[in-house]
Parts: C-alpha cells; sequence; structure tokens
C-alpha cells in the first residue's frame, strides 16, 4: 500500500545526503556473499545509458546548481574529476556506477528525474492528495523537499523541463515498468517516487526508454542501479536465493525488484525467514 509520506522539515537539509544503510536493525543483517560476487561487482558495472550533456543541461535550466553541487564534492577530490565531467562535459559516453560513485550517480538522476516534465509526476500518486500530495503539490516528499541543490525554489522546476522527451511507447514502457520496482528504504514503487531512490530510479528508468533500452534490459539494468544503492540489501538477498538454490545470474530481475523482496516490508519478510532458519525454526533458508 502506498504510504502518505510527510517531509518533517529538521531532516529535510540532510535528505539529499547519499546513504548506503538501509532502515534495517544491524543485529538483524545475516552474514552475506562477498561484494565481487556479482551483485555489486568492484570493477562497477557501465549502464547500457549515454549521459551525454544531460548535467550542463540541468545545470543551465537549474535544477542544479553547479557551484552548491560541486561545493558538495569539494572534499571528495578523488570524485571532482567525474563530477565536473558529468555535471559539465558535452560529450559523456555511458554511465558507470561503482561503489565509490553511486552517491554522485544517484544525485545526478535524482536531479533528471525530478527535473524532466513527466505525466507520472504531474498526474500519479506525487500529487494526489490522499498521498499527501498537496499543498503545494508533491512539495512535502523527500524527493521534492529533500533536494536543495536547485537555483530558487524546488518545486519551479519539477517536471517543468524537456530534458527527456518519450514517445507514447516509450512513456508507456516507463509507466509500466516503473510500477514494477520497489526500493529497500520504503514500500514504494517507482511510479511513486517519493524518495530520492525513487526519483532517481524514475530519471534513469526514462533515459533509458528515451534511448531504445529494452524492457527486460531496463529491469536488469535497474537491479544493477539498486544494488549500488542498496548493498546489503542485495547481499543478502542473494545469499537467501542461494540457499534456495539459485544463483544471482540466474535470478529474474523483474521478480527481484517486486515488492516481494525490494520493498522495505518484502525485505524484512525475507530477513525473518533467514534468522528463523539460521536459528533452526525454518526450512531451508540458513546460510
Amino acid at each position: 500500500m502506498l504510504k502518505n509520506i510527510l517531509v518533517v522539515a529538521v531532516i529535510i537539509a540532510g535528505v539529499w545526503l547519499y546513504m548506503t544503510k538501509e532502515n534495517i536493525p544491524a543485529s538483524s543483517i545475516v552474514s552475506t556473499p562477498s561484494v565481487d560476487s556479482g551483485v555489486s561487482p568492484a570493477a562497477g558495472v557501465v549502464l547500457p545509458v549515454r549521459w551525454d550533456d544531460l548535467g550542463a543541461q540541468m545545470v543551465s535550466a537549474g535544477v542544479i546548481d553547479g557551484e552548491k553541487f560541486e561545493q558538495l564534492y569539494s572534499r571528495r577530490g578523488d570524485l571532482m574529476e567525474e563530477v565536473k565531467k558529468l555535471l559539465r562535459g558535452q560529450d559523456n559516453g555511458n554511465l558507470k556506477i561503482t561503489a565509490e560513485n553511486s552517491g554522485l550517480i544517484l544525485n545526478l538522476l535524482w536531479a533528471l528525474g525530478l527535473g524532466t516534465k513527466n505525466e507520472i509526476l504531474e498526474k500519479g500518486p506525487m500529487t494526489d492528495p490522499s498521498y499527501g500530495g498537496a499543498a503545494p503539490p508533491a512539495g512535502g516528499f523527500a524527493s521534492t523537499g529533500g533536494w536543495t541543490l536547485a537555483k530558487g525554489e524546488t518545486m519551479s522546476h519539477y517536471s517543468q523541463h524537456r530534458l527527456i522527451v518519450l514517445t507514447p511507447e516509450q512513456q508507456q514502457l516507463v509507466e509500466r515498468v516503473s510500477k514494477n520496482i520497489y526500493r529497500p528504504c520504503c514500500g514504494n514503487s517507482t511510479y511513486f517516487p517519493d524518495c530520492n531512490h525513487g526519483m532517481a530510479m524514475l530519471g534513469l528508468l526514462e533515459l533509458a526508454a528515451s534511448q531504445g533500452v529494452s524492457e527486460k534490459e531496463m529491469y536488469r539494468v535497474a537491479l544493477q542501479v539498486n544494488s549500488y544503492w542498496f548493498p546489503d540489501t542485495y547481499l543478502t538477498l542473494a545469499a537467501y536465493m542461494k540457499n534456495q538454490g539459485i544463483e544471482w545470474g540466474k535470478i529474474d530481475p523483474k521478480e527481484i525488484l517486486g515488492s516481494n523482496y525490494s520493498s522495505g516490508s518484502g525485505y524484512r519478510q525475507i530477513l525473518t525467514k533467514m534468522n528463523s532458519a539460521k536459528n533452526g525454526t525454518g526450512t531451508n533458508c540458513g546460510v
């Protein structure tokens, strides 16, 4: 069920800072495979989407305040070259996500999802008063109120810029896929992008659809990206699937991205099963 989430002012200022910890008690995390197991490879993954000059377009439109964005990463000297390239460059190739730059990719895609004009933002759950999407429309969510790196008022950029233009068929594809991709930080699908991860995933799906990525490939890419944004979750899920006799490379990305595994509640149920098995009260799920 979609959650009615309003952002409390005390936490808004820190929402945009990328966090790798999920809201799962540390004591409930079971032993998991190594990061090199194929879930989130240490070498990173090249995504089938070109970035081109989207960063520069967002700076020009004001969705991203270039100076604020660079200041955020100024203390990360190892990332500054990549930050400047993706933010200011005109001829960037395919995006590559790694454990080191996953927060940067998250923030860039967050801005892209928020600023790109799309019916999902204008007619979907984000503007439904029953989910808190009112006064102003959609302005009270973590994905909107938490974006503090824009020029001017954040909501003046919400679904305002034609950064990505989709055909009717591509729009239908994004809507269909977005309803099947969940995130472990809450119980909502990408179709309701009320947090930074959801908004960033929406931006990624729009970009992928506009560049001809197939539906099957979109799920695969979404799982790869989620695995870097929520490493503990997907390493644990890999361990769970292995105990079911299924190697990570053989899993169905669409199934794993669904609510039964990738939503906050679904993941907690998996943890319960694994911990029950570990304590001798379950079946064939222990590690």
